[in-house]
């Protein structure tokens, strides 16, 4: 998620519509005070609602496990994990090297 100071957005407005339009949340702050946070404009907004696509975006940038997120969601963890499989948005994020690793155990 980025950040911006209100300062930064006087200076340079159009970035945090530059940080909307590529789908990223963005922490606004004011004298180093978290002041609010701007969530993109996009399908899951239009049908899920604002609880579900903060949370979803939460959850997709690693801010936010998956437990987390589905409490943001008002969704139990199991209909969240399947709703955010559905939009195709990895659940599992296991670095290469770790799942050779689990995998040499089953040898």
């Amino acid at each position: 998620m980025q950040a911006f100071s209100v300062d930064d957005l006087q200076m340079h407005p159009e970035a945090l519509a530059e940080s909307a339009q590529a789908g990223q949340l963005a922490l606004v702050t004011n004298q180093g005070q978290p002041l609010f946070v701007s969530v993109p404009f996009d399908e899951t907004m239009l049908r899920e609602g604002v609880h579900v696509a903060l949370a979803v975006n939460l959850f997709k940038s690693g801010e936010f496990s998956s437990g987390k997120a589905a409490e943001l969601a008002r969704m139990s963890k199991i209909a969240f994990i399947e709703f955010v499989s559905r939009l195709g948005i990895p659940v599992v994020d296991y670095p290469a090297d770790e799942i050779k690793a689990e995998m040499a155990g089953f040898d």
